[in-house]
């Protein structure tokens, strides 16, 4: 990292320039804030260290100048003067660390790559969205499984499928994939009807699909339209399909092959006008095998499959999922959109997420509606089960349980390493937040297992 100290204190120049040097950074210093802008404009630095009082121009003017000039460029004030009203007004131009004299130099040193790293996050997070990230309706990825997903979805806005079948685990968001197919596609003028298979008792889901006759069962007092029925000329969605019972399936199976189907008691056919698209979250291949699901329904359900993987497989999703919750939750919060730390945000990435993207909706909106500052969310405000993990055996905060034998801890480090960089494909800042470390601590220890050639090079 290059660093520029900006400081009229020749000993405070010396001090920090030696400590951060230590630490493996270059470092220029300039004595006054005229000299300051001077060498910013000739060379290229990741943060300016810049001191509050001055000779010829202060630190709030340099301050003032760089917003202006170089808007992006991180700034950590330090002052022997400890005003509230330099410190806000430092804050509220950008400084992202405000320090008072005497200072801790370890305390300077972490605040500086801090200020990089959020300014490394901040253009991640917006090439995520320049670039890379796709939106469909309530849909957003930028991995290879969702754009496979994004992009059957834009072929069904021109073709009217009778029959879509939406498998993943809880919480991935088939229920939004089922609302796309309604809302983009052909039949969007019409009505979308839910029915949640497991919610519904056996004796009754018959009824619900295809209405019953007057005095076809004992509380059957009035004729009733089934919603195959009410779904004329739209889409009927079957969440948790696989919870059916294997007589309704039989009488679905009928209905979908035959494109007609009948009232409980009734003896008239009615047309089945509306498509059916059906989810589970259980593998129905299996279902089918272990004699719980009809195989002849499996296949008429299967005409165009769609498959949502976990989140833990498509961990590149996690970032602007978060970013995507963060905006929509503080939205209807009515509140403004907060930052995230770098540190924060590794913890998310590296959570497992057994809930998926519900789970992910849940955690922002339970940190948004709960805190009451505008700071960054930083890791200490996410839930426990984030933070930590407590493996049988283990210890707290620790994922991982020491073999009876022991490791040999440096091919432990080089191989996380290297699955980090191949999870990041090469990228530097992506890896090291999957590690929970610095950019520079990973090139430190790329350094030392001798992977900063061979591994890095060619993606930096």
């Amino acid at each position: 990292m290059r660093i520029l100290c900006c400081d009229d204190e020749e000993l405070v120049r010396w001090s920090v320039q030696t400590h951060l040097k230590k630490a493996g950074h270059e470092v220029d210093v300039a004595e006054d804030g005229i000299a300051g802008l001077e060498a910013i404009d000739k060379g290229a630095y990741d943060v300016v260290i810049l001191d509050l009082k001055m000779p010829r121009m202060d630190g709030l003017s340099v301050l003032r100048r760089l917003r202006e000039t170089h808007p992006q460029l991180p700034v950590v004030m330090i002052t022997a003067h400890g005003a509230i009203d330099s410190a806000i007004e430092a804050t509220r131009l950008g400084a992202r660390a405000y320090l008072s004299k005497p200072f801790d130099l370890r305390e300077l040193q972490l605040q500086v790559e801090r200020a990089v790293e959020h300014e490394e996050l901040s253009r991640t997070v917006e090439a995520l969205r320049d670039q890379n990230l796709r939106r469909y309706e309530k849909l957003v990825g930028v991995s290879q499984s969702m754009g496979r997903i994004f992009d059957t979805l834009e072929r069904l806005e021109k073709v009217d499928a009778p029959t879509v079948l939406i498998q993943g685990e809880s919480g991935t968001g088939k229920d939004l994939i089922a609302q796309a197919i309604h809302s983009r596609g052909p039949r969007r003028s019409k009505a979308y009807v839910e029915v949640d298979c497991a919610a519904l008792p056996d004796t009754l889901i018959e009824s619900e699909l295809f209405g019953h006759e007057k005095g076809s069962f004992t509380d059957a007092h009035q004729q009733k339209r089934g919603l195959f029925e009410v779904a004329k000329g739209g889409v009927v969605f079957l969440d948790e399909i696989g919870e059916m019972p294997l007589l309704t399936q039989a009488k679905l199976l009928r209905a979908l092959e035959n494109r007609r189907f009948r009232r409980v008691g009734g003896v008239v056919d009615l047309p089945l006008d509306a498509a059916v698209v059906a989810a589970s979250n259980r593998d129905l291949q299996k279902e089918v095998k272990a004699g719980r699901f009809r195989e002849d329904l499996y296949f008429r359900l299967h005409v165009v499959p769609i498959e949502v993987p976990p989140l833990r497989q498509r961990r590149e999703d996690i970032a602007p999922l978060v970013a995507h919750m963060l905006e929509r939750t503080a939205k209807d919060l009515g509140r403004p959109i907060p930052e995230i730390t770098t540190d924060a945000m590794a913890a998310l990435e590296a959570y497992q997420w057994p809930g998926n993207a519900r789970e992910v909706r849940n955690v922002i909106e339970r940190l948004l509606i709960l805190r009451t500052g505008e700071t960054a969310i930083r890791v200490d405000e996410l839930p426990i089960e984030v933070r930590l993990t407590s493996p049988s055996g283990g210890s707290i905060g620790c994922p991982y349980v020491l073999p009876e034998g022991g490791v040999d801890l440096e091919a432990v480090e080089r191989g996380l390493i290297d699955q980090a960089l191949a999870r990041a494909k090469g990228n530097q800042t992506q890896a090291a937040r999957l590690l929970g470390i610095t950019r520079y601590a990973l090139r430190y220890r790329l350094e030392k297992h001798g992977l900063a050639s061979a591994k890095v090079a060619a993606h930096t």
